[in-house]
Formats: structure tokens, C-alpha cells, sequence
């Protein structure tokens, strides 16, 4: 991916230079720049939400959360490894609340354990589940938004609800059917 970045900058550049070689420059520190301050804006962003969530863990808000995922959270993953489900419950609970690298470790944690029990099916939802990402609340984009200075922000949490949650069954369901037929083909065998 890198050479592929590297290749599409350079020839970009050598275009750029030669249709408009005084504006490169400028260009470029002005691009530069606009990077810069979204990165920053974002870490304050993350440091915020990553701070919430450890409020959240420390008041014990985040393990009544996640227990109440958890019945939901025992039929979607297929386990019984309690430890797994309650990492994925809160990786889930995390995702919900749209808290930017806080669901990481604890789906990391959770998938560590379903492979450790060979339940593939349960890693591979997971892994579903945080790619298509439920979010009640988009934090990222709301802040992307804001940063940009949009009049409104958060014009955007019923589509994004919407559309999260329609990826996330869709997901799921392909997922499952997957497996059903994995199923099935073994079984005729």
C-alpha cells in the first residue's frame, strides 16, 4: 500500500510541477497544513472520548452496559466462554457509543479468546460487527464535521444510524449464511 501511495504522490507531483510549477509549493505547505490541524483537532478528539471511556470503565458504567449486551451478545457469538463474551459485550458497548480506539483492545482480547476455543464463528462476527460498527453516536465524523465548521454536525446521526445499522445486519446475516452453508457442505461429505 505504501509503493502504491508513494507512486500515485510522485506522479501527482511531476503533473503538478509541470502543468503549474509555481503553485506546487504552496500547495503542498497549504496541504501540509490542513493535515496538520485535523490531526490535531482529532487527538483532542480522541483524548476526549478515550477519557470519557475511562470514566466510563472506572464508574463501572461501561460493565453495566456491557452486561446488558451480554444475553444478546451469548446468541450472536455462539459461546460460552464468559470472559470472551464479556470483552465483546463492551467492544460492543464501545462501538455503540462511537468512542474512536477505545473497542480495539477489547476485541482484540475477545477474538484472542474465540480463537483460543476454536470458535472461528465467533471471531468472525466479531470482526463483522467492528467493521460495520453500530453507532448511536459517530463521534469521528462529528468532530471531522466540526472541524471543518459545519453549520450543523449532527445532521448526520439518523442516516448514520440508519446506515450502520442496516451494514451491521447485513453483515451479520451474510455471515451466518455463510456458515450455514459451510455447515452443510461439511455434512455431505
Amino acid at each position: 500500500m505504501n509503493v502504491i501511495f508513494a507512486v500515485i504522490f510522485l506522479l501527482s507531483s511531476l503533473l503538478f510541477l509541470f502543468f503549474d510549477a509555481n503553485g506546487f509549493l504552496s500547495a503542498l505547505l497549504s496541504g501540509a497544513e490542513k493535515a496538520a490541524v485535523l490531526s490535531v483537532s482529532l487527538l483532542f478528539v480522541y483524548c476526549v472520548w478515550l477519557g470519557f471511556f475511562k470514566v466510563m470503565e472506572n464508574s463501572g458504567l461501561s460493565k453495566k452496559l456491557s452486561s446488558r449486551l451480554f444475553p444478546l451478545s451469548k446468541k450472536l457469538f455462539r459461546s460460552n466462554d464468559r470472559e470472551a463474551l464479556l470483552y465483546a459485550s463492551e467492544n460492543l458497548s464501545a462501538n455503540l457509543l462511537g468512542l474512536p480506539g477505545a473497542p480495539t483492545p477489547l476485541g482484540i482480547r475477545a477474538a484472542e479468546r474465540f480463537c483460543a476455543e476454536k470458535n472461528d464463528y465467533a471471531a468472525d462476527m466479531l470482526f463483522v460487527l467492528n467493521a460495520t460498527s453500530l453507532q448511536l453516536l459517530p463521534t469521528t465524523v462529528l468532530s471531522l464535521r466540526l472541524s471543518a465548521g459545519s453549520a450543523s454536525p449532527a445532521d448526520i446521526l439518523l442516516p448514520t444510524l440508519i446506515c450502520t445499522l442496516f451494514s451491521t445486519l447485513l453483515g451479520a446475516v451474510l455471515l451466518r449464511l455463510c456458515y450455514l452453508k459451510k455447515l452443510r457442505a461439511g455434512q455431505k461429505r
